[in-house]
């Protein structure tokens, strides 16, 4: 795996995952009071967070993008 992500946004994706994930939790707002809507956002949520970790998103590699400055 080759890191295709850059600083700005592993960081947004960070921020972005944790508020998917947090907010079904705290309900806010009340739009998560259906459990499947909150558990895809909880999912999505992960997601965003581990990629950022991992500094490879796979949707990123299908489609050729790469906002890493090596």
């Amino acid at each position: 795996m080759t890191a295709n992500l850059g600083n700005l946004d592993r960081v947004a994706r960070v921020i972005l995952g944790l508020a998917l994930f947090i907010a079904p939790l705290l309900n806010v707002p009340a739009i998560w009071s259906g459990s499947i809507l909150a558990y895809v956002s909880m999912a999505a949520g992960v997601v965003f967070v581990a990629t950022a970790f991992f500094r490879f998103c796979p949707l990123y590699r299908l489609l050729g993008v790469s906002t890493c400055k090596l």
